[in-house]
This record gives C-alpha cells, sequence and structure tokens, in this order.
C-alpha cells in the first residue's frame, strides 16, 4: 500500500560558508508526519513495486540503506494495521538498517532495535539521531571539504575536477595487504581510494563533535552508491571501473541530505534504542514485558554472506579491521549461510523433533550425494538449514519474556531454493515453529512473488502475522 505524506514543503535555508562550496538547495521533499494524527493516502500497487523506495520515503530512510531493505510502506502498513500509537513500544529484532525504527519515530512511537552487524548498527542509530543542528552539520562539513581540498592540491590533484594526468605518478595511499583482503577485489579505484582516505582523515579531526556520525554516514553513503564500483543485483559485484569520482562533492550531497530532512523535524519524537546485539539474546538488553508489536524481517535462509553487503564502508571506515573481527562478529548472526557456520554451533538441538526440517535437511544431503557435490560448503546445506531454524526458534523462545500480552508480530520472509533447488516454505515452517513456542498465528500475507530462474516457480515473500497471548512461559 503505497501513502502519501502531507503536502506541506519546506525550504532548506542557510547561508553560503564558502565561495568553494555554497549551500544550495537539496531536492525538495514532503514534509514528514509529527504525531499519529497523520493519515496517508492508500493506492495499489504493482509486483515490482511493492518492494521500491518511493520518492516521499526517502526523508532519513536514504541516509543509508541495505539493497535489501523492506520499504517503509511495509511497516506503516502494520503499524495502521496492529492500531499503534505513542502509547506502545515497537521492537526490530533483526533492524538492519533502521527501516522499522525510523518509521516508528515518524509515528510518534518508541522503537527498540537490536543489530548484530556492527556497521549496519551504526547506521540504525545514526538514522534516529535528529538532535544534530543542521546549521552546525553543513558548516563544519565544508570546513573539512575544504581542508581536503587544500590537502589533494599540494599533491597536484584538483578535487573539483576529473583527473587527466598520470595516475602512477601520484603519491596515492592504500590499503595494507591485511585490509585489503577484506575487501571484494576491485570494489574501488586506486584515485578515489586516496581520496576517500584524506577526506576521512580529515573528518576524523572532528572525532568527539556531535556531527561526526552523521558525517561518516554520509561518507558511507556517498562510498557505496557514487564513489565504488559495486553494483547490486541479486548479488553484489564490482561493476564498470571508474578511474576517478567527485569524492568530496558527492559526501556533500549527501550531507546536504541529511541536513535537509533534518529541517523538516518539526515537533517532539521519542528516543530510540539501538543495540549491538544477538537477536537470540535480546532479553538481556529489552526489559521483561516491555514490548507491544515487533515489526522485523530476519534474515532468510540462502547463501547470502550479508557481511558482504556493508563490507566496503564497514572496513574502510574502519568497523572491521581484520578477519578475527569478522568472524567474531558473524557468530552472533542467526546462522543462514554456510560461510557463517562455525564448528561449535548447536541450534539445531532446538528444532531436533521438527520432522518438516528433518525431512528438507535430509532432501538436501541426498540430492548433494546423487549430484556429486563434495565442495565443503555444499556438504553444509544440511546442516546450515537446520542450524537457521533453530536459531529463529531459540530467538522466538527468548522473545516471550520481553512481550506484553497480546502483543503483535510481523515477520517479513521469503520462501527460498538456494539449496540444490530444495524448496523450503520459510513462512510455514516459522509458523509452525512459534506456534509450538506458545504464539498464536493470526495470518499471513503476501507481500510480493519473485520468479526462480533455478526452480521455474514462484517464490513468496510473505508476512507472517502472530499474536503472543501471555501464556505463562
Amino acid at each position: 500500500m503505497e501513502r502519501t505524506i502531507g503536502q506541506s514543503i519546506l525550504s532548506q535555508g542557510g547561508k553560503e560558508v564558502s565561495e568553494r562550496f555554497p549551500m544550495r538547495p537539496f531536492p525538495l521533499q514532503l514534509r514528514l508526519p509529527v504525531c499519529r494524527h497523520w493519515k496517508p493516502v492508500k493506492k495499489v500497487r504493482t509486483n515490482g513495486q511493492i518492494n521500491k523506495l518511493d520518492p516521499q520515503d526517502r526523508a532519513f530512510h536514504d541516509w543509508y540503506r541495505f539493497v535489501l531493505s523492506f520499504p517503509p510502506h511495509l511497516v506503516r502498513d502494520y503499524i495502521e494495521d496492529f492500531n499503534l500509537d505513542e502509547r506502545h513500544r515497537i521492537l526490530d529484532p533483526f533492524c538492519g538498517t533502521g527501516t522499522t525504527l525510523v518509521e516508528s519515530k515518524l509515528h510518534g512511537i518508541q522503537g527498540i532495535g537490536l543489530e548484530a552487524n556492527p556497521f549496519a548498527h551504526f547506521a540504525s542509530s545514526v538514522k534516529v539521531d535528529w538532535k544534530l543542528d543542521p546549521d552546525v552539520l553543513t558548516t563544519r562539513a565544508r570546513d573539512i571539504a575544504n581542508a581536503t581540498l587544500d590537502f589533494l592540491q599540494t599533491q597536484g590533484i584538483d578535487g573539483n575536477q576529473p583527473f587527466d594526468g598520470d595516475i602512477e605518478d601520484l603519491p596515492l595511499r592504500t590499503l595494507d595487504d591485511k585490509t585489503s583482503r577484506l575487501l571484494i577485489k576491485h570494489s574501488i579505484s586506486p584515485l578515489p581510494l586516496h581520496k576517500v582516505l584524506v577526506l576521512l582523515d580529515c573528518l576524523k579531526k572532528h572525532r568527539d563533535e556531535p556531527y561526526y556520525r552523521h558525517g561518516l554516514l554520509a561518507l558511507a553513503n556517498a562510498l557505496v552508491f557514487s564513489i565504488s564500483n559495486l553494483r547490486f543485483g541479486p548479488e553484489i559485484g564490482v561493476g564498470k571501473r571508474k578511474e576517478d569520482a567527485p569524492v568530496v562533492a558527492s559526501w556533500l550531497s549527501e550531507i546536504d541530505k541529511i541536513a535537509h530532512d533534518l529541517r523538516l523535524v518539526a515537533g517532539s519524537y521519542p528516543d530510540s534504542d539501538v543495540f549491538l546485539a544477538d537477536a537470540r539474546h535480546l532479553s538481556e538488553l529489552v526489559a521483561p514485558d516491555s514490548v507491544d508489536a515487533v515489526i522485523t524481517s530476519p534474515p532468510y535462509p540462502n547463501e547470502k554472506d550479508y557481511t558482504r553487503m556493508t563490507r566496503l564502508e564497514s572496513v574502510l571506515l574502519g568497523f572491521i579491521r581484520s578477519k578475527a573481527e569478522l568472524r567474531a562478529f558473524k557468530k552472533n548472526f542467526v546462522r543462514s549461510n554456510t560461510r557463517g557456520v562455525y564448528k561449535d554451533d548447536d541450534d539445531d538441538v532446538w528444532i531436533a523433533r521438527h520432522a518438516g526440517i528433518e525431512r528438507i535437511a535430509d532432501k538436501i544431503e541426498k540430492r548433494r550425494v546423487s549430484l556429486g557435490k563434495t565442495s565443503g560448503f555444499e556438504k553444509l546445506y544440511g546442516r546450515v538449514t537446520r542450524l537457521y531454524f533453530g536459531g529463529m526458534a531459540r530467538h522466538l523462545a527468548d522473545l516471550r519474556t520481553v512481550l506484553r500480552p497480546g502483543a503483535q508480530l510481523a515477520y517479513v520472509v521469503g520462501d527460498q531454493a538456494s539449496y540444490l533447488r530444495v524448496m523450503i516454505r520459510t513462512g510455514q515452517l516459522l509458523t509452525e515453529i512459534a506456534q509450538a513456542l506458545g504464539y498464536e498465528f493470526v495470518r499471513t500475507d503476501l507481500f510480493r512473488t519473485r520468479f526462480s530462474t533455478a526452480t521455474k516457480e514462484q517464490l513468496r515473500e510473505e508476512v507472517v502475522v502472530l499474536r503472543w497471548p501471555g501464556q505463562e512461559r
């Protein structure tokens, strides 16, 4: 369902702080709601449009978001369907880059998020921090931009113009071998990388300032979508290599976008709590009987390594510094792909008696043997299937302690056939697990379908709607 935000428009304002980088009006966005009485307009979406970010939803959400994020309008649908308002608290235990948290805040509802990926956690926490003075942000950002350009100029690089000389003659900064090996090969070209590292050094001199985190997030978004060589489809990959890129200008464009959105905020909005944590242990952080609703999308059981989606920005901005650190935070994920499975994992004990999951895991293993698949990862397909559903069972069991009686839940999940084309009906199996743990099944809403070229079937993405009755745990 599409919602259209109210029609009043605010201009950016502000004044020029330098001739090199004047503050320019950012493309206008519609003003955001300031209370729960906002009633958006609905209209029908096609299957191809339903997972897109609408132009009127770009404020705050577009500071940085996963390509695979679910759209804000989906969260709004369930806020409305669950009759949630400022008296309630919404939890997203797999909050990613904060779609549920931002929408909750816009509706005047306190949000709580958990995220195990350090960079995604950082992005979520910044996206719900609206107390920063936007004029301070833009003024200081231009100071940082000018310092960056001045330094580049001493090296014979005009940061405002494409470089037309011999790049090999430049004294370019690089990453050490250990750090470089963490990146997807050729994800960023040498000259843009050098510019990013110089800008980052100038930005880090302001590390203790309130605008530093917003500046860092702006750099992350510019890095991924304007500066790097990355391309996004079903998988992340490397597209056409850019010999040069307007690093400083791209960053300032993101800064202006953030400042513009901060100026749109009127009235009082509740604070949001965002924890860097494992969703299987959320009761260690969230108070008992404190949550009225859950709106979330956990990982799906497939071969997507979700850490690759944020690898470039995580490494360059200092959130991952070694393979050991990467491995350590992966252990806080629900196991959803074979590259995140470890010898001592034992979440499968939670679903050991679930006949349907056992049948699927056994079918995957038999097909692997019959096809002669012998790689180490392929041998783990059956095990990761058990671990995934076991991890989700563990999460749902722990979740019960923080839910209030009558709490409503919406889990966005998708069918998968990544493991040798064996169909996994994720929503159906999670429903069975939840019912065994005492949850009431309300309904399943179809979100969209995706055609699988491997199985020639339509894969469903759906929302499993549950209710916690408040029975003895």
